[in-house]
């Protein structure tokens, strides 16, 4: 007799693409079809929606779902959570996001789910708020914890944030992110395709959600700078900044760009399809988050054997723990950021030394397979 496959339906808040869609994307497509039936779930935004309808995966959108607090949608989107579970009866229900944590878990206790996860991608309480409205996050996330039946840490930053909260031991399981092999272009086949009039220049480039939280300001503004200190160099006429990317901040971007005199010296290439294959692109990749969990771009430019500056927030010095993988810088410093980008981008021995080191690091210590496999373990051991 053939066994039951396990129902397991994923939700998450927003069905626009980024690292926690992808997450929620790469465990939907790849549980194994003779084990799990498989639903997901989202509000606003459809490029999730598009790359699981391709996938063949089942998708559902709940139209009053959003990020925003709004206490008549949100009644409405508990309502519809409650029915949604009770009509479907899945074994498991895996939560992404700080809203639909907290409604999600509760609607799931409410119609008798039996086990429930949820996955702290970061936590929200650390993003630059009025402390009132931390507190009110914070209480968020301890009672998604407490109601989940256990809850995903993306890092061990992640983890210890939350580990020593009252009643969360033994709920919290860390689980990196992995990432699979990916086909890069060649770096002069990306330039081609990205700016194949700048292909003999020298590429700083990153890939991000224009987001204050990316704190591309940041870096626009140590570029000016280093920029200003290298003009009487050719080294200086050869840089240029690629970002790749789309996002609420682009307007306050391009006003800053302009206010600069670097339009053309840096460019916003706005959302790439893929983006991640043409990381070979750049010379040089930065993250000057403000906040970060444990972000997939940073994974991606170490697997592409790229020399990394990233701020120390989160969990990115578990990836780049030290100097032998690249430079780490604190958080909003513009000088410390221009320093360390005038130090990469002049010493080419030490480029040589950290790309190939990052790469055997991630491959390594972050690799698809281990979170897929640790992922289901979790789902079979829950009770």
């Amino acid at each position: 007799m053939t066994e039951k496959r396990i129902k397991i339906i994923y939700l998450i808040t927003k069905g626009f693409w980024g690292g926690a869609q992808r997450y929620v994307y790469e465990l939907a497509t790849s549980l194994p079809e003779s084990d799990y039936e498989v639903k997901v779930v989202f509000g606003e935004g459809d490029a999730l929606e598009k790359k699981l309808q391709t996938a063949n995966i089942q998708t559902q959108r709940i139209k009053s779902l959003g990020r925003d607090l709004n206490l008549s949608r949100d009644l409405k989107t508990f309502w519809s959570l409650y029915k949604l579970f009770r009509l479907e009866k899945p074994d498991i229900i895996h939560l992404n996001s700080s809203k639909i944590g907290v409604l999600g878990t509760l609607a799931g206790r409410l119609a008798g789910v039996k086990k429930i996860i949820f996955t702290g991608h970061g936590w929200s309480f650390n993003e630059d708020r009025f402390w009132l409205v931390k507190k009110i996050l914070i209480l968020g996330h301890w009672l998604t914890i407490i109601l989940a039946h256990q809850t995903i840490a993306v890092s061990r930053q992640v983890f210890d944030q939350v580990a020593t909260w009252p009643k969360v031991k033994n709920k919290i399981t860390l689980i990196y992110n992995g990432i699979e092999t990916i086909n890069f272009l060649s770096e002069r086949d990306a330039r081609l395709l990205l700016l194949p009039d700048k292909i003999e220049k020298f590429w700083l480039g990153t890939i991000a959600e224009l987001h204050h939280n990316k704190g591309l300001d940041i870096l626009i503004e140590a570029f000016a700078r280093l920029i200003k200190s290298l003009l009487s160099s050719q080294l200086g006429w050869s840089l240029y900044l690629v970002i790749i990317g789309e996002g609420e901040d682009r307007g306050r971007l391009e006003k800053l760009i302009s206010a600069k005199r670097l339009d053309g010296r840096i460019i916003l290439l706005g959302q790439v399809e893929d983006a991640r294959k043409y990381l070979k692109a750049f010379d040089i990749f930065i993250l000057p988050s403000r906040t970060e969990a444990f972000p997939y771009a940073l994974l991606e430019a170490g697997y592409a054997g790229l020399p990394i500056i990233a701020s120390e927030v989160g969990g990115i010095p578990e990836i780049i723990p030290d100097a032998e993988y690249g430079l780490l810088v604190q958080t909003g410093n513009i000088a410390e950021l221009e320093k360390s980008l005038k130090y990469m981008i002049t010493k080419d021995h030490y480029r040589a030394l950290v790309g190939p080191n990052i790469t055997k690091k991630i491959k390594a210590d972050f690799s698809f397979k281990q979170m897929l496999e640790k992922t289901i373990e979790l789902y079979r051991s829950v009770n």
